[in-house]
């Protein structure tokens, strides 16, 4: 340091005179405090501090503060979505606060909102001026006042009651009293009158019937004889059919799945199929009704003896013409030999299946929805009319409505009717006055009366809705009814109370019923496109494991069956499918397209393995195997 300061220049050009100066006093090295130019500086982030909080959270795992609990929200933000809508929420709707309201003044605002049309306005704070919304005349004209304030009377008001305030005569009205001008009957105007007149005839005209002559009844064979070499008719099952008994008793040991289609009669009838019936015990023939007002016989099997020409076809045999309308049922009377048809034409007929002649013909003045025959053996004769003398023996007429379904139980000494006044009757045969009546249609409920000594004796009030379907099961002991309330009860017979109650959240309305062939089992078609089965000998428990689905029955009444063994379920459904489900694991083995319309009937032929016949509305009818 010395040196540096007594340092002198060597250059000569810039020579400056030397001026005496004291000598400059150094400061000593070790008085001058060190400098660090790198302090260790504690940093402190207050955002990273705050532990987050998530706001759509409903649980802490920790106790926050309150900047922790009460920090803005970071993160990316909906840009199209307003303020309001970014707002935390409690409903569904925005964000509910808990408040007290004083009832009377809630209650008294209520009113006068119901009342007169307006009210305060409720976000108007307390010490802020009264504000109304609703209808500013009725504002105007009530002067703001509120239903518990009291008014101006009305005129209308001050008309006097005629009225009766004594509690012990039987005249007492109380403040139900009617008033003195008050008119109880009003006469129609001059114009009015003529209008209903007018109305009334309209009405009239329609439902006139007009008296129509019958057509001439005829048949025509299809094949070239009806008869054998033995003389017998083609109505004598065969016997010839190979690994197939016609007459046993006893179902088929196992039964298959059908896979492919081995007939069809094509456009069997031309305007869709409204009825088919297999022969009584065999099988063999099937009677089909349809809307073409045509009824035919098939045959169902293809080694028939009487088939000479095609002796393995599966073909017409005979078409019966004789109704002007379309034909609505038929049905084979206990061994085949005749059959009735019920058509639209108001007409009812008694055919012979052989010879193909009608031997009787009914006028009922009314559209007959299904017949019957009486099963018994020495009643076959009789049907509800008597077909031998054409005389009407017995004429049922206490149905408010068209009479849909007939079914006889009871050892055919009673028989049930089912109609479209939404009830159900039975009868005692040959009594024309209905023995018990089922679902009062206006109360939804099914009462029972003894019609002979006037008096009620049961009243079956349960159901909530129109009553669907009957079935009776167990020996005709008991029986299920379905209604539209989307229920199911199950009733003892001649005991008004039902035993069991089926209705849960679950359930749909159920139009088409079935019984399992060895009578354990009620499947039911159900309307939300699934069957559900009941134990009926376990209570009439559901069995919640047996549910089919995979089809489509809304709106159809598509009707359901099973195999002879019980092994396969099968259904139609309202695209034309048949669906063939297995009983044990309810699992949908197969479905294919049976018809271009609705699938409307199927039924497995009671002799046969995996033989199906399918009946739809775009009137074909297939037989699959």
């Amino acid at each position: 340091m010395d040196g540096i300061v007594t340092y002198e220049s060597s250059s000569s050009d810039d020579e400056i005179p030397k001026q005496d100066t004291a000598p400059t006093q150094l400061l000593k090295s070790s008085l001058i405090k060190s400098i660090d130019v790198a302090p260790v500086v504690e940093h402190k982030d207050e955002f990273l501090s705050l532990v987050p909080v998530d706001p759509q959270s409903h649980e802490l795992i920790h106790n926050p503060t309150y900047e922790e609990l009460f920090a803005p929200s970071f993160g990316p933000v909906n840009p199209f979505k307003s303020e309001k809508q970014l707002a935390p929420k409690n409903t569904l709707t925005g964000y509910v606060e808990e408040a007290h309201v004083n009832k009377f003044a809630f209650e008294n605002q209520h009113r006068t909102f119901m009342t007169y049309g307006y009210a305060e306005d409720p976000s108007v704070e307390g010490g802020a001026d009264r504000r109304l919304v609703g209808e500013t005349e009725s504002m105007t004209e009530n002067e703001g006042k509120t239903a518990f304030e009291k008014r101006q009377k009305r005129k209308g008001d001050l008309r006097k009651r005629d009225s009766n305030w004594d509690p012990t005569s039987e005249d007492y009205t109380g403040p139900w009293a009617k008033y003195k001008d008050e008119e109880t009957v009003s006469v129609p105007s001059e114009e009015d009158r003529v209008y209903l007149e007018a109305y009334l005839a309209k009405k009239a005209s329609k439902r006139k019937v007009v008296e129509e002559a019958p057509i001439e009844e005829k048949s025509t064979l299809h094949i070239p004889t009806p008869y054998d070499y033995q003389g017998r008719s083609f109505l004598h099952a065969p016997h010839d059919i190979p690994n197939v008994n016609l007459r046993a008793t006893d179902p088929p040991e196992r039964c298959f799945l059908p896979k492919r289609q081995i007939h069809e009669w094509i456009s069997a009838h031309a305007r869709g199929v409204a009825a088919i019936r297999l022969f009584p015990h065999t099988g063999h023939l099937m009677l089909s009704a349809g809307m073409d007002s045509k009824i035919k016989v098939d045959n169902l099997f293809s080694r028939c003896f009487f088939l000479k020409t095609s002796f393995n076809e599966r073909r017409l045999i005979r078409s019966y013409m004789g109704h002007r309308q379309a034909v609505r049922d038929v049905s084979f009377n206990s061994n085949g030999t005749a059959f009735l048809s019920a058509s639209y034409d108001r007409y009812v007929k008694l055919w012979d299946t052989e010879i193909g002649k009608c031997t009787n013909q009914f006028n009922l003045k009314r559209v007959a929805y299904c017949v019957q025959f009486n099963p018994d053996e020495d009643k076959q004769h009789l049907f509800l009319y008597d077909t031998r003398s054409g005389e009407v023996v017995q004429q049922y007429d206490r149905h408010l409505g068209a009479v849909n379904a007939v079914a006889f139980v009871d050892n055919n000494r009673r028989f049930v009717s089912t109609s479209d006044d939404k009830s159900l009757r039975v009868w005692e045969w040959d009594i024309p006055v209905d023995f018990k009546y089922l679902a009062d249609p206006s109360l939804h409920s099914m009462p029972a009366y003894d019609t002979r000594s006037g008096e009620v004796v049961q009243q079956y009030d349960r159901h909530l809705g129109a009553v669907n379907a009957v079935a009776f099961v167990d020996n005709n002991r008991r029986f299920v009814s379905t209604s539209d309330d989307k229920s199911l009860r199950v009733w003892e017979w001649d005991i008004p109370v039902d035993f069991k109650y089926l209705a849960d959240p679950s359930l749909h309305s159920m139009p088409a019923v079935s019984v399992s062939p060895n009578g354990k089992y009620l499947i039911c078609q159900s309307l939300d496109n699934q069957l559900v089965v009941f134990n009926i000998f376990a209570g009439f428990k559901r069995m919640r494991k047996k549910i089919f689905r995979g089809h489509m029955v809304s709106g159809y009444a598509c009707t359901v069956d099973m195999s002879p063994d019980m092994r396969y379920v099968i259904s139609g459904d309202g695209d034309g499918y048949l669906c063939l489900w297995e009983w044990k694991t309810t699992r949908l083995l197969t479905k294919w397209k049976a018809h271009d319309g609705v699938c409307i009937n199927c039924a497995w032929l009671p002799h046969e393995t995996s033989k199906v016949i399918t009946a739809g509305w775009d009137g074909n009818i297939r037989l699959w195997d």
